[in-house]
C-alpha cells in the first residue's frame, strides 16, 4: 500500500539524480570518443553505462560497442571517468595526475591531466609511497585522491598507478652499471643489466628505455643510444637537445633539396644593389637575414628593411618546408646552432652576407618627424650588402662619426637619426621595456667556458629593433584581409595581476585598477625602481605576471608593444611564421596551409617556447659547469624565491641561480609565508624574505643536472653555547 505523508523516523530519502547534459549527434547511433568525452566532462556526479545509453538512445545490442568506447577513454584516462573530469578552476577529489618532478626533499610534485582553470594548472605534492614500493618518477600517472591544502596546492595519495602506454626514454651518464638522469628533477634509479650497455663507457652520456622489471629497488633499463663522453666539448647542448627533443638531423630529401639551391636572378626583381643596405648583428651571430637603409624624407624619413627571400628556396610542401614546420625555429646554443633550414640555405644562399647578390622581400617605408608611419610597400628585389657589422662596431661607429669601408659618409649618423623618429613614436604610445640582461657564455677552442657575462644593451640593438617592429607592424596591416599568423600577446590574467599587486604592496608600490592597466602603467612602475636593489627582482616579477606571446590567425593584438596589429615578418631563416608571412604577402600562400593556420600557429607556439626553455637550461648547465672551480666560495645575493622546502638565490656576480634547502637553515620549525613571501623561525624569529641581500657559500656546482646548492652565511644568529 503506498504510504504518504513524511518518511519514517530514520529512514533515508534517495537522492534524486543530477540531470544528465544534453548528447550530441543522432539519437540511436553510437556517439564518437569526441562526443562521448565531452558528454562526460559535462556530466555531474557519477554516471553509469546505463545513463550513457539513455542520453544518446542506445540499444541493448549496441552495449558492447559502448563499453568498447568507454574502455578506449580508460586507455588514456585510466579511473572512474566521472570522477576523473575536472571542473573549471578547481579539482574533484579523484583525479588523474602524472608526476612532473621532485621538490628538493625528493618528493614527487605532479600536475592535473586536465586543467581547465584560468591561469597554470594546481601542484599537487604527492605524499610519500607505503615502504616497499619504487618512488614515483617524472611521466609517471596515478590515479591520486586529493585534499586541497591551499591556494592553487592540493595534496596527493596514490590510489592506482596507471601503466604507461609507451615507456619514456631516460637521458643519463652511465656509470658502473647505473643510470645517472641527466634532469635534476628525476629522481629514481636506473641499473643496466649485463648485454644491455651497447658497450657504454663510464662517463658517456647516454639514452636509454626501460626493461620490464621487479617493482622493488632500481629498475631495469637497456641503452639504446651513445651520445659521447659528458664533459666533452659540446656535451651540454647536446643534453639539452635531447632532452627537449629538438630534431638536429635533416632527411636525405631535405638536404638534397637545398645542395640544388642556385643564386636568385634579378628577372623581374627590383634591382637594389646600388642602394647600401647593410647588415647589424651580434659578435656570435651565425646567420644574417635582414638588412636596413635609411634617408631622409623630406622633413621625416624613408627606410628599407630588406630580408632574405627564404619563399624563393622553399617552397610549399617541398622536403625542405615539412623539414621546417616541424622544426619551427633555429635553436641557438653557446657552442652551436640548430637550423630550421640546411646550412647550404641558412648560412649561404639565404644569409645576406656582405658584397654577394641575394634575393630579398623588402618593406619600403616612410615615416613623418615623429616616428608615425604614412605609408608602405613590400616587393620582391636583388641586393648586395654594402658591410655587415656587430653591434659594437655600429654604436662605436656612431658614438665616433664614423662610417665603416663601404658605406656613404654619414650614413650611420641618418640610420641612428631614423631610429630616434621611431623612438618618439614608440615612447607616444607607451610600451613595456623589461631590461633583463642576457648572460652571454664565452667558450675557447676546447669548448670550456670562460667567461660569463651580461650581455650589453646599447642603442644599436634598440635601432635594429624598431627598425624591425615597423616593418612587422607594416606586413601585418597589409595582410588585414589576408591570411595571417599575428603575433599576438594578451594582457595578464587578473590572477595574475592580483599576484603582481600584493607583491608591490609590499615594496611600497601601487598598481593600477585591473581593468584599465596599461603598458605604459608597468613601465611607470619600473621607473620607480630604476637604479634601486629591487630593481632587477621587480622587473622580473612584472615579467612573470605577463602572458606569453604566441602565433594566431586570429588578431588580439599586442600588448607589450602597444599595438593593434603584430605580425612576425623580419626572420625567415630561423622562424616558421615568417615564413608563412612571406609567402602570405606574395600571394603564394596554398590554401592548404591557409586553412591549418591555427594548428600550425599552435605547432610553432610550442616549437619556439620548447626552444627557449633548451636554450635558457643550456646557459644553467654552463654556468653549473663554470661554477663547479669555485666550491666553497662565498657570493653576494639577493633572496630570488621563497618556498616551503628553502630559499632560492641568485648572485649578484653573474646572475647564477641555485637553491638554499630548508634543512641547511638555523635549526627552527620555518613557518612559510606566501602572502609576505618570507619564511620565519618560529623560535628564532628570524625572517628571510623575498629580494633580502644575503652572503652564501656554495656547496655543490652539478654541471650534468645545472643545478646549484648554496648555504646561507649572512643573518644566521649565533647558537646559545649548550649547557
Amino acid at each position: 500500500m503506498p504510504r504518504f505523508g513524511p518518511p519514517p523516523k530514520g529512514h533515508r530519502a534517495r537522492a534524486k539524480p543530477a540531470p544528465l547534459p544534453t548528447a550530441t549527434g543522432t539519437p540511436g547511433e553510437l556517439p564518437t570518443l569526441d562526443a562521448l568525452r565531452v558528454f562526460l566532462s559535462k556530466a555531474k556526479g557519477k554516471v553509469g553505462k546505463s545513463d550513457i545509453s539513455r542520453a544518446f538512445g542506445l540499444t541493448t545490442e549496441q552495449r558492447p560497442a559502448l563499453r568498447a568506447l568507454l574502455s578506449e577513454i580508460k586507455a588514456n584516462t585510466p579511473a572512474d571517468v566521472a570522477q576523473a573530469v575536472i571542473q573549471h578552476g578547481h579539482l574533484p577529489d579523484t583525479a588523474v595526475v602524472e608526476v612532473t618532478g621532485t621538490d628538493p626533499d625528493g618528493d614527487p610534485i605532479a600536475k592535473p591531466l586536465a586543467w581547465s582553470g584560468e591561469g597554470r594548472p594546481p601542484i599537487i605534492y604527492m605524499r610519500a609511497e607505503a615502504r616497499g614500493q619504487p618512488a614515483l618518477a617524472p611521466g609517471e600517472r596515478v590515479l591520486a585522491r586529493l585534499k586541497p591544502i591551499g591556494a592553487g596546492k592540493y595534496e596527493g595519495r596514490t590510489v592506482q598507478r596507471i601503466p604507461a602506454k609507451s615507456p619514456a626514454r631516460i637521458l643519463g651518464v652511465f656509470t658502473d652499471g647505473k643510470i645517472e638522469p641527466t634532469d635534476r628533477r628525476h629522481r629514481a634509479d636506473w641499473i643496466v643489466p649485463p648485454g644491455e650497455s651497447l658497450g657504454a663507457e663510464n662517463g658517456e652520456i647516454i639514452l636509454a628505455e626501460p626493461l620490464p622489471g621487479a617493482h622493488f629497488g632500481p629498475r631495469p633499463a637497456r641503452i639504446i643510444e651513445r651520445l659521447g663522453q659528458m664533459g666533452a666539448p659540446r656535451s651540454v647542448s647536446l643534453i639539452c637537445i635531447h632532452t627537449h627533443g629538438i630534431p638536429d638531423t635533416f632527411p636525405a630529401a631535405a638536404l638534397e633539396e637545398a645542395a640544388r639551391a642556385t643564386a636568385t636572378p634579378l628577372a623581374t626583381r627590383e634591382d637594389l644593389r646600388p642602394t647600401p643596405l647593410i647588415t647589424i648583428d651580434g659578435e656570435d651571430a651565425r646567420d644574417f637575414d635582414d638588412a636596413i637603409w635609411a634617408a631622409p624624407d623630406g622633413t621625416g624619413w624613408r627606410i628599407l628593411v630588406a630580408i632574405a627571400d627564404v619563399a624563393h628556396y622553399v617552397p610549399p610542401g617541398s622536403a625542405l618546408d615539412r623539414e621546417a614546420q616541424l622544426r619551427g625555429n633555429s635553436v641557438y646554443f653557446p657552442d652551436r646552432v640548430v637550423p630550421m633550414l640546411p646550412e647550404a640555405l641558412s648560412n649561404h644562399w639565404c644569409s645576406l652576407v656582405p658584397n654577394e647578390d641575394r634575393g630579398c622581400l623588402f618593406a619600403d617605408m616612410r615615416f613623418d618627424a615623429s616616428g608615425k608611419k604614412l605609408s608602405h610597400r613590400f616587393g620582391r628585389g636583388l641586393m648586395r650588402s654594402a658591410a655587415r657589422l656587430t653591434y659594437e662596431q655600429a654604436q662605436s661607429h656612431h658614438d665616433q662619426g664614423t662610417d665603416p669601408e663601404g658605406v656613404p659618409p654619414g650614413h650611420i649618423a641618418t640610420l641612428y637619426a631614423a631610429f630616434r623618429a621611431l623612438l618618439t613614436a614608440r615612447e607616444a604610445r607607451g610600451t613595456l621595456e623589461l631590461d633583463l640582461p642576457e648572460r652571454r657564455v664565452t667558450l675557447d677552442a676546447a669548448g670550456n667556458v670562460t667567461a660569463i657575462t651580461p650581455r650589453a644593451r646599447l642603442d644599436s640593438h634598440r635601432l635594429i629593433e624598431e627598425f624591425m617592429i615597423a616593418a612587422n607592424v607594416a606586413a601585418a596591416e597589409a595582410l588585414d584581409q589576408k591570411p595571417c599568423l599575428y603575433r599576438i600577446h594578451d594582457r595578464p590574467s587578473d590572477a595574475k595581476l592580483e599576484g603582481l599587486r600584493q607583491f608591490l604592496e609590499s615594496l611600497g608600490m601601487a598598481l593600477p585598477a585591473v581593468d584599465r592597466m596599461l603598458p605604459r602603467d608597468f613601465q611607470r612602475l619600473l621607473d620607480q625602481v630604476q637604479d634601486k636593489p629591487e630593481q632587477r627582482l621587480v622587473h622580473e616579477t612584472i615579467l612573470r605576471a605577463q602572458s606569453q606571446a604566441a602565433y594566431d590567425p586570429d588578431n588580439i593584438g599586442h600588448f607589450g608593444l602597444a599595438l593593434p596589429r603584430y605580425a612576425h615578418f623580419t626572420s625567415p631563416i630561423r622562424r616558421y611564421a615568417d615564413l608563412f608571412v612571406h609567402r602570405a604577402l606574395l600571394d603564394a600562400l596554398p590554401a592548404e596551409e591557409s586553412a591549418r593556420a591555427k594548428e600550425i600557429g599552435e605547432h610553432i607556439t610550442g616549437t619556439e617556447r620548447r626552444a627557449a626553455a633548451a636554450e635558457r637550461e643550456a646557459v644553467e648547465r654552463y654556468l653549473a659547469a663554470h661554477m663547479a672551480t669555485r666550491v666553497g666560495s662565498m657570493f653576494d645575493a639577493r633572496i630570488s624565491g621563497v618556498t616551503r622546502f628553502g630559499l632560492f638565490v641568485t648572485l649578484v656576480e653573474n646572475g647564477a641561480t641555485g637553491i638554499i634547502p630548508l634543512a641547511s637553515l638555523p635549526d627552527d620549525r620555518w613557518q612559510h609565508d606566501e602572502a609576505r613571501q618570507a619564511l620565519t623561525g618560529r623560535h628564532t624569529h628570524l625572517t628571510f624574505s623575498l629580494r633580502a641581500a644575503v652572503e652564501v657559500r656554495l656547496v655543490e656546482a652539478n654541471a650534468r643536472t645545472g643545478g646549484m646548492v648554496f648555504h646561507i652565511m649572512q643573518g644566521v644568529p649565533a647558537r646559545k653555547p649548550s649547557r
